[in-house]
């Protein structure tokens, strides 16, 4: 790949990202929710790989010109993010510049967990986080709670994560299950403090049910445990 990102280097990857797509994956991947009219069928480890490779060029030029049309495309942009060596600064600006171009979960998902340099800067990104959730945007309220769940699940930020999954509940789906995910590795992760949590808030009755019925799906929880956790459902 050459260095300098133009319409033609830019269409040599479409070509690139063409010849790699599989037809039986993007029936697969179609069905998990992604809207299959844009959507190639590229495997998401062939877009890491090509993402770093856009990472040792000129990615400002790429960024510049990358065109969105495409599911794939989205998504490498989205991953690109997390390997451009940037100060976190300019990362964050980056992530809240992409956001608008998400509208799916999997594009939402898979960037956020491949933004590894969050881990260094704990304090710094929770500020992003707020400023996500209290957008009303489907998209931006989910990119908060899936970094809190990425980044966040430790003895500084627990209490603080029950309290923001409390207040920026909703009626949207893609949040809700979002929050009911995130939930449910805090009681994998901190067992005891989730445990009261889940004993005594004020979440929804879908929500509750749904972080109950995600940790009980895990295989990392006792059946005592699961039996347990059935008598803190709530009713509908």
């Amino acid at each position: 790949m050459e260095e300098i990102w133009n319409e033609q280097t830019y269409q040599e990857l479409l070509k690139e990202l063409s010849n790699e797509a599989d037809s039986k994956y993007r029936d697969f991947h179609s069905g998990l929710g992604v809207d299959k009219t844009y959507l190639l069928g590229v495997r998401t480890p062939i877009l890491k790989k090509i993402a770093k490779r856009i990472s040792k060029t000129n990615y400002q030029q790429f960024l510049s010109i990358v065109k969105h049309d495409t599911y794939e495309e989205r998504l490498l942009h989205g991953l690109l993010i997390g390997y451009i060596p940037e100060p976190f600064s300019t990362i964050q600006q980056l992530l809240w510049d992409y956001i608008p171009y998400i509208d799916n979960w999997a594009l939402c998902d898979l960037t956020v967990s491949n933004l590894h340099i969050w881990k260094k800067y704990l304090p710094e990104g929770f500020s992003f986080v707020k400023n996500c959730l209290k957008r009303k945007n489907t998209w931006y309220r989910r990119v908060g709670f899936v970094l809190l769940l990425s980044y966040y699940i430790e003895d500084d930020y627990i209490s603080l994560i029950f309290s923001l999954c409390t207040q920026y509940q909703t009626d949207d789906y893609y949040v809700n299950m979002a929050i009911a995910w995130l939930l449910s590795i805090c009681y994998i992760k901190q067992k005891e403090k989730t445990t009261l949590f889940l004993k005594d808030n004020s979440l929804s009755a879908w929500i509750q049910n749904k972080t109950i019925q995600k940790i009980r799906e895990s295989n990392r929880i006792s059946k005592i445990e699961k039996e347990e956790l059935l008598k803190w459902k709530k009713q509908s």
